[in-house]
């Protein structure tokens, strides 16, 4: 047996057959649910894993998943791996030319996809040729094999080919900063970087049937609730965390505040993960709403992953649920999970992260350690991935070997303290130079949405004849709340803020745009302060 995620998640099924692993809740109002034991998932799985290998896909080809959450979404994933097909995840969002540049990019050749965008896929096929088998999910349109004849099709046994920990997976990069790029992962290195090891929190495994004595000698009662879109690494990641646990996954087609309290409540999720304030902030306002009372106390922990749940947020909710840990964590696709923000982050001291012993922050032309107080990137060593899919030069620039190690240099710029921890300024492609002076636009951020009237905001650089470039500040006013202006909001910075990062330019907006995720839009932010500035 090795550190291979479908032979992993067999031993567990092994030990625990009869234990719930999925619950499915469709919403809102439909009263549509699945639940699922690991042996129901399990031969789930075996029988698309079985459809795909019976339809000529061969191990080692790549399947897009284009779908909303459900249970097809992680029983496909199952069934891939099993079958040592490289499972893809397609943005549910892409319109026409970006599905064409995946498809052609990820060089698909199977396609997993909700019904509903069956327009947008039978768009996008004619010049995605080598995709030559289709499973559809839901009813709709005769493009594809239902999904329910692909299961009743496929054995329900096991008898796949020996699988190993250098089978891959694919994860791709969301591409708001530009198109997608698949981060290739030996899958022993993702279920180390990105799972663990088995034990998140804890030791991670030393051998590969240590995962299932574990959970054999371990009992039940934690559910795992990943909200946002599994097509996010983050949210499947997160499940994988569960069945590796041997515990319970819930999952909603997409998020609805409302309706995850409810989940929360009548389930007794353990851990919710989610994406930032943009998922935070609904859940505060539906819990001094409508779902005032909404019975929290199962609540262990709330994670954020890709977008910092500010201090402010972060204090309201705690006043709401007392007793539950909240955690940013820091990651990426290209690198697993790095590191968990200190206490005392916020607006004052920044973005803080107490990383692993895997990760430095390095001078990008030299990759040797900064000094204390000095600038660089972040990086990591040790199980990272072998690079960008179909991207040689971008793998080159962002993947290097020291030592005889392998390296990921990361977009994030950070300093570190005497005592290893690291404070994350930002992305480096959305840094605004205003005057010779760097700005990073998350520091800005933290500062403006503790403003009481501030509901979400977003900071982006505008050319400037004098500076060169300013910062703005596009904001979303709180329901009910008066709008601030310009001044208001710069006397409130100048008491978080040096001088040069305060916004010069504030443009107001009925919502702020992000992926289904949270997970913020630059590129829409800086096109409407450009515009405002006009």
């Amino acid at each position: 047996m090795e550190y291979n995620l479908a032979d992993l998640f067999e031993s567990v099924v092994d030990v625990v057959p009869d234990r719930e692993a999925l619950v499915y809740l469709d919403h809102p109002g439909t009263g549509a649910e699945r639940r699922l034991t690991y042996l129901e998932l399990d031969t789930a799985a075996n029988r698309i894993g079985h459809h795909l290998l019976d339809s000529g896909i061969r191990p080692g080809e790549h399947i897009g998943l284009h779908l909303y959450n459900g249970v097809e979404y992680l029983q496909t994933v199952l069934g891939c791996l099993k079958a040592r097909i490289v499972p893809v995840n397609v943005n549910y969002r892409y319109v026409e030319e970006e599905l064409v540049y995946l498809y052609r990019d990820a060089d698909l050749v199977a396609l997993v996809f909700d019904a509903e965008f069956g327009d947008r896929v039978a768009a996008a096929l004619p010049r995605a040729e080598r995709v030559r088998h289709l499973v559809r999910v839901g009813a709709g349109k005769t493009l594809g094999v239902p999904f329910g004849e692909a299961e009743s099709a496929g054995s329900p046994e096991r008898g796949f080919p020996k699988r190993s920990g250098d089978d891959q997976f694919i994860i791709y990069t969301g591409g708001t900063t530009g198109m997608p790029k698949g981060v290739m992962w030996r899958q022993e290195d993702l279920f180390f970087s990105g799972l663990g090891g088995g034990a998140p929190t804890g030791e991670p495994v030393k051998k590969p049937e240590e995962l299932a004595e574990r959970v054999a000698a371990g009992g039940d009662g934690i559910t795992f609730f990943p909200a946002p879109p599994l097509m996010h690494g983050t949210s499947t990641l997160t499940a994988f965390i569960g069945f590796n646990f041997g515990q319970r996954v819930v999952l909603h087609r997409k998020f609805a505040p409302e309706e995850a309290l409810r989940t929360i409540e009548r389930e007794k999720v353990t851990s919710v993960s989610l994406v930032g304030d943009a998922m935070l902030r609904p859940l505060i306002d539906a819990l001094n709403g409508p779902m005032k009372g909404t019975d929290c106390t199962s609540l262990f922990s709330v994670s954020s992953s890709g977008a910092i749940m500010s201090d402010t947020v972060r204090r309201q909710f705690q006043a709401l649920v007392p007793n539950v840990m909240l955690l940013n964590n820091f990651g990426s696709s290209e690198s697993g999970f790095n590191g968990t923000a200190t206490e005392d982050s916020g607006p004052e001291r920044g973005f803080r992260i107490r990383v692993n012993s895997r990760t430095q922050v390095v001078d990008p032309a030299t990759r040797e350690p900064v000094a204390v107080g000095e600038v660089g990137r972040v990086a990591q060593c040790g199980h990272v991935p072998l690079g960008y899919y179909n991207d040689p030069a971008k793998t080159a620039e962002t993947f290097f070997e020291k030592d005889g190690e392998r390296w990921v240099l990361l977009g994030d710029m950070a300093t570190v303290d005497k005592e290893g921890v690291v404070t994350v300024l930002g992305r480096g492609s959305q840094c605004i130079n205003t005057g010779g002076e760097k700005v990073y636009p998350e520091e800005v951020e933290q500062a403006l949405k503790s403003h009481p009237d501030v509901y979400d905001a977003l900071v982006a650089g505008v050319p400037d004849p004098k500076w060169g470039h300013h910062v703005a500040a596009v904001v979303q006013v709180r329901e009910g709340a008066r709008a601030p202006s310009l001044d208001d909001i710069r006397t409130h910075c100048r008491s978080h803020l040096a001088g040069y990062k305060i916004p010069r330019q504030l443009v107001l907006t009925d919502a702020i745009r992000r992926s289904p995720s949270g997970k913020a839009d630059y590129r829409w932010a800086r096109e409407v302060a450009v515009a405002a500035d006009r």
